[in-house]
């Protein structure tokens, strides 16, 4: 069983506006709402990918019971830690002629409620997979993903770790299954310009060399480069298409990898540049009918 983490879960709130004016009553064309998070992001493509998941985190108030409640009219399967105080928080995306972003922090978690996802996690069996993906919330240690790969460390449970800077990094060491930086966040990682293949190829082989089995390079338009834990090395194009929209692509491209693993490393390449592709050229997530 594949099972997703979402710490910080939010609805998108998305209106679009003809001329955006500060300081002045803006009138909507469009509303749009969005349910998801990273992690939860993956289990939506996975649904259209018929691979089954089973969404954990954390939700708070009235608007978590409706995310929870969206994500299973979805079919999702969640079991999710409802956070005795806070709300699970509305993003605001407002989208004129230039697209401004309103970002909430979101509920605190205690240590008695991260204590709890922690429970969950015990019933974790050998060959499943957990995916982490995403920020920790600031009411959470910095460590808080090297403390849960710690306590699964003694289980074969393979480990897909979605995250940026030092949080990612000081993953390596538990020798995480899948881990998948963007080149801007390889960048960042590395501290420099990353200008041809070979060299994001000497940034990723480091990552594998710090603990990583398998390296996966997201290049946006330019497709992607895989490193697998034998050694070898793929570069795979992009499948085309207009991109009208990044969010989630990412994380789409995490679930068509995870969902096309079994037939073979090049098939779940494809799959996931297919996913991501997908999720590119639409307002919302991957559906089935775009991916294949």
């Amino acid at each position: 069983m594949i099972y997703t983490v979402t710490f910080n879960p939010a609805i998108d709130y998305c209106l679009k506006t003809q001329n955006l004016e500060f300081g002045k009553t803006n009138r909507s064309t469009k509303e749009q709402m969005y349910f998801g998070g990273k992690g939860i992001n993956v289990s939506l493509v996975l649904k259209e990918l018929e691979t089954p998941s089973i969404a954990l985190g954390f939700v708070a108030g009235f608007t978590g019971i409706e995310l929870e409640n969206r994500l299973k009219k979805s079919g999702i399967t969640t079991d999710f830690i409802h956070l005795k105080h806070g709300n699970t928080r509305i993003n605001v995306k407002l989208k004129g002629e230039t697209e401004t972003e309103i970002n909430a922090d979101g509920p605190e978690i205690s240590n008695e409620e991260i204590k709890l996802l922690f429970e969950k996690l015990k019933s974790l069996q050998n060959g499943d997979t957990l995916v982490l993906a995403g920020s920790i919330p600031k009411s959470l240690s910095s460590d808080t993903y090297e403390k849960i790969l710690e306590s699964l460390c003694e289980k074969d449970i393979k480990i897909v770790v979605d995250a940026t800077g030092n949080l990612l990094v000081n993953t390596l060491k538990f020798k995480p299954y899948l881990i998948k930086p963007n080149l801007f966040e390889l960048q960042d990682i590395f501290k420099r310009q990353l200008e041809s293949e070979q060299e994001i190829v000497e940034c990723a082989k480091t990552l594998q060399e710090k603990g990583a089995k398998n390296v996966l390079v997201s290049l946006g338009e330019n497709g992607a480069i895989f490193l697998s834990e034998d050694g070898k090395i793929y570069i795979q194009k992009a499948l085309g298409g207009k991109a009208v929209n990044t969010v989630g692509a990412g994380d789409s491209m995490i679930a068509g990898f995870l969902s096309g693993i079994d037939k073979g490393t090049e098939y779940a390449l494809k799959l996931s540049l297919a996913a991501a592709g997908a999720t590119a050229t639409l307002d919302t997530l991957a559906t089935k009918e775009k991916i294949y």
